[in-house]
C-alpha cells in the first residue's frame, strides 16, 4: 500500500481520539504565555505515545521522531497552543469552561492536529529517514510573539532543513487547503497616540486646546501614509480602530488616546513609514496648539514563504487530495509570528479548510461565534504528517 494511503487510513481511524483531544483543548483555553494546562495535556498525550517531550519557552513543547539515518534531514512542524480574551457565544457541548476564553482562532485545531501527525509518523519511523522535529509554540496571539522568544531560547539550532506551519481558514470548505508561495502575510506593528490639549467647556472653546478635533485632523492626515507615500506596489494599511476621548456633550478633555495598526511587506518601507508617521504627528498636532506622544510597538514581520519549498509542498498536496481541493491563495494583511521562522530558514504556512456552508459553519477566527466542521482534523492530521515526509524524501 503506498504511503498516502496509509496517512489516509491512520488519519481516518484516529479521528474519534484526535476529535477528542480537540475538544479538551478548546473548553480549557489559556491566554498567551498561560498555557501551562495545555502545555501539560499535551506533554502527556506525547509521552503515552512513546514520544519524548521536552519544555521550551516556558509554555512550550519540543519532541522529536527519528527516523532511519536520522541525521539526514529536518522537518519542523510547528502548532501554536494560545486562545483569545473572547466570550465564546457558540453552544456545544464542547465550549470554552474558561469565561472570556476562547480559542477563536483555531489553535486548538493546529494542536490537536500536529498531536494527530505526531502519532501517525511515529508509527511510520521505520519507513522514512531523517527526523521530524515537533513544536508546540506559547504566545502567537501576543507580542512579542512565542516564535521570537522560541528562536532566542534556540529551537532553530541546528536550524532545520525546513519548516512547515498550518492555519485554519473558514472561508474555505473542509477538506480543502491553500498554498501561496513568496510574500504571504504582512508585518504588524501596534500604534500608540496620545494628543494633549487644554480641556474646558464645550460652549467656549476659544478657551480650550481642543485635543479631539486635533486627533480627528491627524487621523484624517495619516492615511497620507498609505494614499501618497506608499508605493503602489507595497500593499499597506494604517487602520485605527480605537479612540478614547473622555469628555461629555458640553465637554472638551485635556487629552485623547488613539490606538491603530500599521501593515505592510517591506521593512525599509516599514522603517521609514514609522518616522514620517512620528514627524507629521509632531507637526501637525503642535501647529494646532497641542502635544502629541507618538508610540509604535513593531511587531511581528512579513511572513514569506520560501518558493522552491511551498511549490514542491503544494504539488505533494494535490498528490495528497486532488488538484480540485488545493487552491492558490491571495495576499492578506492578516499577521502571524511564525513570520518571524520565515527569516530564518526555508518556511511554508499554508491553510486549512475547516469551513462549512451547508452546516452554517463560516464565522470568521477572532469572532464569538468561530467553529470548525471537525472533519477538517482528518486533513490536518494527514496533511502535515503527509508533508513532513514529503519533504523528507527530497533529495
Amino acid at each position: 500500500m503506498i504511503l498516502e494511503n496509509i496517512i489516509k487510513q491512520k488519519s481516518e481511524a484516529y479521528f474519534e481520539e484526535i476529535k477528542a483531544i480537540r475538544r479538551h483543548i478548546h473548553s480549557h483555553p489559556e491566554l498567551s504565555f498561560e498555557e501551562f494546562k495545555t502545555s501539560a495535556y499535551v506533554a502527556q498525550k506525547l509521552s503515552e505515545w512513546g514520544i519524548n517531550p521536552t519544555v521550551i519557552g516556558g509554555t512550550g513543547i519540543v519532541a522529536y521522531i527519528e527516523g532511519k539515518n536520522s541525521g539526514k534531514k529536518t522537518v519542523m512542524l510547528r502548532a501554536d497552543l494560545d486562545a483569545l480574551p473572547i466570550h465564546e457565544k457558540v453552544i456545544s457541548e464542547y465550549r470554552s469552561l474558561n469565561e472570556g476564553v476562547m480559542h477563536a482562532c483555531g489553535h486548538d485545531v493546529h494542536t490537536s492536529s500536529l498531536l494527530g501527525a505526531a502519532k501517525i509518523l511515529n508509527e511510520l519511523k521505520g519507513d522514512f529517514e531523517g527526523t521530524v522535529k515537533l513544536v508546540f509554540q506559547p504566545g502567537e496571539e501576543k507580542l512579542p510573539g512565542g516564535a521570537s522568544i522560541l528562536i532566542k531560547e534556540g529551537v532553530l539550532n541546528p536550524r532545520p532543513d525546513a519548516i512547515i506551519g498550518q492555519h485554519v481558514m473558514p472561508e474555505l470548505e473542509v477538506g480543502k487547503v491553500g498554498f501561496r508561495p513568496g510574500l504571504y502575510m504582512a508585518s504588524t506593528d501596534e500604534i500608540y497616540i496620545t494628543v494633549k490639549g487644554k480641556g474646558g467647556h464645550g460652549a467656549m472653546p476659544h478657551q480650550n486646546i481642543d485635543p479631539v478635533l486635533i486627533s480627528a485632523h491627524l487621523i484624517v492626515a495619516l492615511q497620507q501614509v498609505v494614499s501618497r507615500w506608499a508605493k503602489p506596489s507595497i500593499p499597506t494599511v494604517l487602520s485605527f480602530g480605537k479612540v478614547e476621548a473622555d469628555g461629555a456633550t458640553n465637554v472638551i478633555p485635556d487629552e485623547v488616546k488613539i490606538e491603530g495598526t500599521f501593515r505592510t511587506f517591506d521593512e525599509e518601507w516599514r522603517r521609514s513609514a514609522h518616522e514620517k508617521m512620528k514627524t507629521l504627528a509632531k507637526g501637525l498636532v503642535e501647529s494646532m496648539g497641542g502635544t502629541v506622544e507618538f508610540n509604535i510597538m513593531p511587531g511581528y514581520p512579513f511572513l514569506k514563504n520560501d518558493e522552491d519549498l511551498t511549490k514542491h509542498l503544494q504539488n505533494a498536496a494535490i498528490n495528497y487530495l486532488g488538484k480540485e481541493n488545493v487552491i492558490d491563495l491571495d495576499l492578506r494583511t492578516t499577521g502571524e509570528d511564525f513570520a518571524f521562522y520565515t527569516h530564518y530558514a526555508s518556511c511554508c504556512f499554508y491553510r486549512l479548510g475547516v469551513g462549512n456552508s451547508e452546516k452554517g459553519i463560516n464565522a470568521p477566527v477572532h469572532s464569538p461565534f468561530f467553529d470548525i466542521d471537525e472533519n477538517a482534523l482528518k486533513t490536518g492530521m494527514g496533511m502535515m504528517a503527509w508533508l513532513a515526509l514529503s519533504e523528507l524524501s527530497m533529495e
